[in-house]
């Protein structure tokens, strides 16, 4: 089971909805009818996904207002990924959501299941994002092991001295 999922939507009848659906997957289901409280909450809970609909005032459909408030979760909460949520979908308009960082686009009406996929794909996205340390210790591993143990082989291999293989290898064991 997954953490907490936030839902800003200004539509009620989609935030009972959805609270039925994702109370299945997720311990806690948090909605907001408007934006302004997300920096509120995210402050106050530990997020591990955001659901955010993309138009809050009436008769504006451009996603601007899905746009900004991304753009504003992301500057207070780098680490969570937000999928947006719109029923005025196009492709210019899921592609620059994705350049500014949103994980995903939905469209509604949703489907349940691939909507729950998308929100724990998500979280599992960024679950799986490793500090560069670790990423560099594994390739270290990982070359010394292609050379049988063989340091001046492994060295020559990741393009560094034999000294510097040395030390690293020292601070990863």
């Amino acid at each position: 089971m997954y953490s907490t999922v936030l839902v800003v939507d200004d539509n009620k009848e989609v935030l009972i909805s959805l609270k039925y659906l994702l109370k299945k997957t997720f311990e806690q289901v948090l909605t907001l009818a408007s934006p302004e409280s997300i920096p509120q909450v995210m402050n106050q809970d530990t997020v591990s996904v955001v659901l955010l609909d993309m138009n809050f005032a009436l008769g504006l459909n451009t996603g601007g207002e899905g746009l900004f408030w991304l753009e504003k979760i992301k500057q207070l909460h780098p680490e969570v990924p937000v999928v947006l949520f719109t029923a005025y979908a196009d492709i210019e308009l899921a592609v620059r959501a994705l350049k500014q960082g949103a994980s995903d686009f939905v469209v509604k009406p949703w489907d349940n299941d691939k909507l729950v996929f998308t929100l724990t794909a998500a979280i599992d996205r960024q679950n799986d994002i490793r500090t560069l340390a670790e990423v560099e210790d594994e390739h270290i591993r990982a070359a010394v092991d292609k050379c049988n143990g063989n340091l001046r082989l492994a060295a020559d291999l990741l393009g560094i001295s034999r000294q510097t293989l040395y030390n690293k290898l020292k601070s990863i064991r």
